[in-house]
């Protein structure tokens, strides 16, 4: 699954896993997305949002 907000076009992003002593390894932060169904350009779509966009009304949902 592409995790990938099909509005803002928000995705994966990377950063540190950091532990107790200190030492980091790399990791990954994958983006809050839904398969919503939402009105676009006059056409129903199931598409990935992401929770913020569907929180601030970005959409119309159907």
């Amino acid at each position: 699954m592409s995790r990938v907000c099909s509005v803002c076009g928000k995705g994966q992003t990377s950063g540190n896993n950091v532990s107790h002593s200190n030492r980091k390894t790399r990791r990954t932060f994958q983006a809050n997305v839904q398969k919503v169904s939402y009105v676009k350009d006059g056409k129903v779509v199931n598409d990935y949002v992401c929770a913020r966009c569907l929180k601030s009304n970005k959409i119309e949902r159907v």
